[in-house]
């Protein structure tokens, strides 16, 4: 639960006289605002207020809590304004999630490049490869590629991934090459969780999806770059992790007139850090930096 979320709730109640008005002046819906309050009155096994078709009261319960209510959010309020102050200087620390293949072929660099140009600050990454809020995490941003969308975080778009759908060569001699999304439904398939069995392609008549079976499925590129060149199957992965084989001629595109669906990696930001200055300028750095990054694979020792 979100103490000081429900507390602030629970004081512009008493301000207000009415759940309607608390949120209007909150900006949410009336039904959040008596969802907080039942769970802050569970919390506290105590009844706030004594509710009516036209108003609510406060009980004597609520009326004690009230009393030190009011302080408790001012406090808090002064607390995050003196942080928020300190952090408009290029210093401190940053904690962020990122996908492990990413990080490791594409943003390694990207991320210690900034380090040496802001020798001030300092870097935590953790390498996440699953849908994670960073506000409930305690981080300053996530990278992620999939799609989410989190209460109290804005999602700023960085860079387009366009997948691929990839087989090995000695696959294809054994297995005749799809001509169409539908006979994949023939093939073994090797599947990232974050994208799932449900496949989408263009093309000129729109949006074609498929359902695969999975010959395997694994929360990371790189087992399955494993598994497609040994010919286990055809896979679905973004360029950045397949053009070295491709170019080798280790791995083909199997039917290119049908592009698979494009996505967006975004970084995920708690709205209250968007002004920090080290968030800000982190974020402005990847997005820089990485749209203009050789398109060569980072050699990792």
């Amino acid at each position: 639960m979100d103490v000081i979320t429900h507390v602030r709730t629970f004081a512009a109640v008493v301000q207000h006289g009415s759940f309607a008005e608390a949120a209007r002046e909150l900006d949410i819906a009336p039904s959040v605002v008596a969802r907080r309050i039942g769970q802050l009155e569970t919390e506290l096994n105590a009844r706030l207020f004594d509710r009516t078709t036209r108003s609510v009261v406060l009980t004597e319960a609520g009326e004690r809590f009230h009393v030190r209510a009011a302080s408790l959010v001012g406090e808090f309020d002064e607390l995050i304004a003196s942080v928020e102050r300190d952090a408009g200087s290029l210093q401190g620390q940053l904690r962020v999630m990122s996908p492990t293949t990413l990080t490791m072929r594409e943003l390694a660099p990207i991320y210690c490049a900034f380090l040496q140009e802001h020798p001030h600050i300092t870097l935590e990454i953790a390498l996440v490869d699953h849908s994670a809020n960073p506000a409930e995490s305690g981080f300053d941003l996530c990278i992620s590629g999939r799609l989410a969308s989190y209460d109290g975080v804005v999602d700023i778009p960085l860079k387009p991934v366009q997948p691929l759908l990839c087989a090995s060569p000695d696959y294809l001699a054994s297995h005749p090459a799809p001509v169409h999304p539908r006979d994949l439904s023939s093939h073994d398939c090797l599947v990232f969780s974050g994208t799932g069995t449900s496949w989408q392609f263009q093309s000129q008549r729109g949006t074609v999806s498929v359902d695969v079976q999975p010959r395997l499925q694994a929360d990371d590129n790189l087992t399955l770059l494993c598994a497609v060149r040994n010919g286990l199957g055809l896979a679905l992965l973004p360029y950045y992790v397949v053009r070295e084989v491709l170019a080798s001629k280790e791995l083909v595109e199997v039917m290119p007139e049908y592009k698979p669906q494009e996505n967006f990696f975004k970084a995920y930001v708690p709205r209250r850090r968007m002004n920090v200055a080290r968030v800000k300028a982190f974020i402005d750095w990847i997005t820089v930096k990485w749209a203009t990054a050789e398109d060569s694979p980072v050699k990792i020792a």
